[in-house]
Formats: structure tokens, C-alpha cells, sequence
């Protein structure tokens, strides 16, 4: 008898309501990445998007200087060695463009022949980081999150940022990072304007000449972030006023107090920049510093929307939106099952994970799984079927 518990990996055995939850957790997790795309249409006609989730099909673009939407990547390259690429900001579909020769896009055939405004990195490759790697890596012991700059939007891992160590890197008591965007060593130098921001900044001991909160109106977190009490995003108010209301000399006044185009060069030597939460919203927006970040192709700085937070937000309620329309029918459907039908269904739930598993551990996960793979996933399942019967 003891015999029969040797074995420690027992199958987890999941309600239908728990496999439910864990469907549903893994759909948002889909739909925050896709930004509620359900890739049912080609993005071309919406020109260049503020952000769009892309990928690169390198079997018709090897040399990784093409990018795709959701539903291309879908009805235009199924079975193609496709690299997820997340979200990318002001972005065109070039699925069926020059790049791609004789391909034609199913969805969108009437394309330019190249989408001029789009950027392409290493990322289309695959490749990320200054050490070039893919993720995952098929060489590491272990897969390493990494995180992504916000301007370029390359993705590096936290021992390459330039740091003489990766606790310069903000994080709470629990290791937690506590930022909410970096920028990477080489962005970083049209950037050094940030310095005259102390209080936006998390981490500065790669940002010459940070100004170092050394007065009384002046605060150090434990976390290192500097807050400034005489900040000049401060609202001034009069002595009627019940908030701050922003006088008339505010809406026009550089925060900086100095022109940005002297105080930022582009040429400082700079490094990993570390910024906190809200960030963006402090940033001047008056019409010179407006014109240096055009200038600089940084204008998207000053859009909330092009923030991956507001991103997901647009995300969640489209979800939210399409939960309402199907509120119900899955309840309705299991209430109208006999005990007999529930059991039935359970066990098809527990053949398919079976299935699955079998496939992925005689499977080349660094191979793109095809629609004939899932086929005979659902052939296997047939048969087993009839043999049952």
C-alpha cells in the first residue's frame, strides 16, 4: 500500500469553478498585452497607433525590420516563427508592405510600401538587451526578468543597466521595484534636463550633477527618492481659495526657471535614470519645453496615453465591456447540467490538460507551435474518445 504514495507529484485535482478562475486570469493576462485587440481586423486604417501590441514574423522578414498586428499575426502568418514583441508605441501594421515581396496581407492588401514613421530595433530580431540575448534564453540556467526603457523601449536585464550594482535599483523592503519607468544609459543624455526635476528622480547616482536635497524644504524617503516641498509643479493659491488654483502667470511660466534647450545638450554624460510614480504629469508643458521634446521625438513624454498604465486601463474595459455581454450564458449553460454532464465535462477538462501536458514535454519549446500541432492535439483527444465508447 505504502508503495502506491512514493510518487510526491500528485495530480492536482481543480474544480470547474478554479479552472474557470484560472482561464479567466490567464485571458486578462492576454487581454492587458493585447490591449483588448481581439484581432479580428488589421490596424493599418488606424494609422500609426499611440501603442499597439506587434510582432515580427521573421519567415517572411528575416532581417527583422517589419512588424505586425494581432490579427495578422493571426490570419496572415499561422504556423510562421513569430517573435512577441508586447507593445510598441506609434506603430503602423507593415503585414503585406515591400518588406514582405510577393506577400500579400489578407486583411489589408491596399497598403504604402513602407510605413516611413515606424522604428524598428534588435527586438524584431529577437534579440534584447546590450548583450543581445533572446528571451527566453535557451542557454540560461535560469530565464531573468528584465525591464523595458521608456523611451526606447528595448528590454535589458537588471545587471546591464551600467550600475555598479543592482541595488542602486529602487525597490521596497521586499525587493519589489518601486518606479515606475527608467531610462537606459543610451537615452539617457537628452534627458539630462531631469536634474532640475530632484523630486521625480528615484535613483541618481548616474545623473551628473543631480542636485542633492540639501535645505529644509527638502526631504530624503528611505528609498532614496528626493521630495521637494517647494517643487515648482506647486500651485500657487490665494488666501480665499479652498485647493490651489493655478494663477494666471503659471499657465505660461517654465517650470525649469531656464531654457531646456541650454540646460540640456544631449552630450552630458549620463546614465540609468530611476523615475517615480506620476512622473510625466510634472514635466513642464510650456511652449519651448513643448518644442524640445518634439524636437527630440519625445513628445509622446506628456501623453497619459501612451503610458503602458493607461494602456491596460483601455484593456480592462473592453474586457469588462465584452464580460457584460456574455454576463450569464456560462451560468445558464452549467445550471441546465445534470450532476452526470458536470462529471462528463470534468473529465474533458482533465484529458485535454493531460493532452497538453504530453505535447509540451515531447515538444522543441524553442519552435513555434503550428495549428497542425494543435490538430493533432484534438486528433489524440478523438481518438482516445472512441477507444473509451
Amino acid at each position: 500500500m505504502g508503495d502506491a504514495f512514493e510518487d510526491d507529484e500528485m495530480e492536482r485535482v481543480v474544480t470547474l469553478d478554479e479552472y474557470i478562475e484560472e482561464a479567466e486570469a490567464e485571458e486578462l493576462e492576454a487581454d492587458l498585452v493585447l490591449g483588448g485587440d481581439e484581432g479580428k481586423e488589421c490596424t493599418y486604417e488606424n494609422g500609426y497607433m499611440k501603442r499597439q501590441a506587434i510582432f515580427s514574423c521573421l519567415t517572411c522578414v528575416p532581417q527583422g525590420n517589419a512588424g505586425v498586428c494581432t490579427a495578422c499575426s493571426l490570419s496572415c502568418h499561422d504556423g510562421h516563427e513569430m517573435v512577441e514583441l508586447w507593445t510598441k508605441r506609434k506603430f503602423r501594421c507593415d503585414c503585406g508592405n515591400s518588406k514582405f515581396g510577393d506577400f500579400t496581407c489578407k486583411l489589408t492588401a491596399d497598403k504604402d510600401l513602407e510605413n516611413s514613421e515606424n522604428s524598428y530595433n534588435h527586438n524584431f530580431m529577437g534579440s534584447y538587451c546590450t548583450c543581445n540575448r533572446p528571451y527566453p534564453d535557451p542557454e540560461a540556467n535560469e530565464q531573468v526578468e528584465m525591464i523595458q526603457c521608456c523611451i526606447c523601449e528595448d528590454w535589458f536585464h537588471e545587471d546591464h543597466l551600467g550600475l555598479s550594482s543592482v541595488d542602486e535599483i529602487p525597490r521596497d523592503e521586499e525587493g519589489e521595484p518601486i518606479y515606475e519607468d527608467f531610462i537606459c544609459q543610451k537615452c539617457s543624455p537628452p534627458f539630462s534636463f531631469l536634474k532640475h526635476y530632484p523630486s521625480l528622480i528615484m535613483s541618481v547616482p548616474n545623473l551628473q550633477n543631480a542636485p542633492q536635497a540639501t535645505d529644509t524644504n527638502t526631504n530624503t524617503t528611505e528609498n532614496g527618492s528626493v521630495i521637494d516641498n517647494n517643487s515648482p509643479s506647486d500651485l500657487k493659491t490665494d488666501s480665499n481659495s479652498k485647493g490651489k488654483e493655478p494663477m494666471n502667470d503659471e499657465i505660461t511660466k517654465c517650470k525649469l526657471g531656464e531654457d531646456i534647450n541650454a540646460i540640456s545638450t544631449g552630450s552630458e554624460k549620463t546614465g540609468t535614470v530611476f523615475l517615480c510614480k506620476k512622473w510625466r504629469e510634472e514635466l513642464c508643458k510650456c511652449e519651448t519645453c513643448i518644442g524640445y521634446y518634439a524636437k527630440n521625438g519625445v513628445e509622446f513624454l506628456i501623453d497619459k496615453e501612451d503610458t503602458i498604465e493607461e494602456y491596460e486601463k483601455t484593456a480592462k474595459e473592453k474586457r469588462k465591456e465584452k464580460l457584460q455581454q456574455q454576463e450569464g450564458q456560462e451560468i445558464n449553460f452549467l445550471n441546465k447540467l445534470d450532476h452526470v454532464q458536470k462529471i462528463e465535462i470534468l473529465n474533458g477538462i482533465s484529458d485535454m490538460k493531460n493532452e497538453l501536458r504530453s505535447f509540451l514535454e515531447s515538444s522543441d519549446l524553442s519552435k513555434p507551435i503550428t495549428s497542425d500541432d494543435v490538430r493533432s492535439i484534438f486528433e489524440n483527444l478523438r481518438k482516445k474518445k472512441q477507444r473509451l465508447i
